[in-house]
């Protein structure tokens, strides 16, 4: 999908030109770069509106995991936690990329957000990062008192790469059976790596084209990469059976890639009977909320996402299942 100039939305265009012009297409070594700046300036990209600490958890290799807790600075109990999956093609990123989106977040329902650090691809390829966010999920739910969250209401979410984490974890989760997820939000999510949709072919949109798809996707599969032996859980776009997954909000940008894997996803979630709340938004290239949050599209994706979420809050609640794989038998409630 060629994408031009008069296409794109009137606010974002001259912020699309200048990123292109600095790094038109990801490759393994401006993933590398790019990595290296953002866990340079990490630090910086903290909000002293809300309160951050800093975990360790031990993977059962015996490495340690960096988990961001992110919360009010005056706590509530009994409220949402919400892990966060950041976004960065799987190769780049950090938690604290993504305070901007955790802010809103607590500050529209006083909730705890975990994000961990998860392995990225130019470290270790899938499963590396699926893994990573798992562990985190189920220290998230033995630690419930402790973060004072809600135990029927761990939510998951994440943008781009992110997002794609975010739909694996829930497939990965259902089909494991050992915790309870009660509301998902992949916003534009990468999750086909077939990258045969209109959209995905010669998309040459700023922030994220069709070349730099194929090489996150070559990185993050490594010897899977154009096999047919890519599981779900890697692509969940590949993913049969979409059933028992928890309601979900997602919008995807009209000139990106990832907009026609976004609404087969969506299709295939509502035939299976998932509450989903999903909007395109025209003249929108990848990621166009964060590089210009105050483009008046932006903005309305932002209130979408955040009214979706509020209500969220108040009615999807998914009981913890009392022993191992029973979570479809656990339906999601709404009160």
């Amino acid at each position: 999908m060629k994408v031009k100039q008069s296409m794109i939305d009137k606010e974002l265009r001259a912020t699309g030109t200048f990123i292109k012009l600095i790094n038109n297409t990801f490759t393994e070594n401006r993933f590398k770069f790019f990595n290296k700046l953002t866990r340079k300036f990490k630090h910086k990209m903290i909000d002293s509106a809300i309160d951050t600490e800093i975990k360790w958890i031990v993977r059962p290799d015996g490495t340690k995991l960096r988990l961001c807790i992110f919360k009010p600075l005056v706590p509530k109990a009994d409220v949402p936690g919400i892990l966060w999956l950041h976004g960065g093609g799987y190769g780049l990123g950090v938690p604290e990329q993504s305070t901007a989106m955790f802010k809103s977040l607590i500050e529209a329902s006083d909730c705890v957000v975990v994000a961990p650090d998860y392995r990225l691809s130019v470290e270790a390829p899938y499963p590396a990062a699926l893994e990573d966010s798992y562990l985190a999920l189920l220290w998230m739910k033995e630690h419930i008192e402790t973060l004072g969250i809600r135990e029927n209401q761990l939510m998951v979410g994440g943008e781009s790469a992110g997002g794609g984490l975010t739909a694996a974890l829930t497939l990965y989760a259902r089909d494991r059976g050992d915790v309870a997820i009660a509301f998902q939000m992949p916003l534009y999510p990468m999750i086909d790596d077939r990258m045969d949709t209109v959209s995905a072919v010669n998309n040459n949109a700023p922030v994220w084209n069709s070349k730099s798809n194929y090489n996150s996707w070559s990185l993050y599969l490594g010897d899977l990469f154009k096999t047919n032996n890519v599981p779900y859980y890697a692509a969940p776009a590949r993913a049969l059976d979409y059933t028992y997954l928890p309601p979900t909000v997602t919008f995807v940008g009209e000139l990106e890639p990832f907009r026609d894997e976004t609404i087969a996803y969506v299709k295939k979630l509502k035939e299976a009977g998932c509450k989903v709340d999903f909007k395109i938004y025209e003249g929108c290239y990848h990621g166009f909320d964060i590089v210009c949050p105050k483009a008046k599209v932006s903005r309305e994706a932002k209130e979408f996402l955040m009214q979706a979420f509020k209500y969220a809050v108040d009615h999807y609640f998914a009981n913890q299942p009392t022993q191992k794989g029973n979570i479809n038998d656990q339906s999601q409630s709404t009160k």
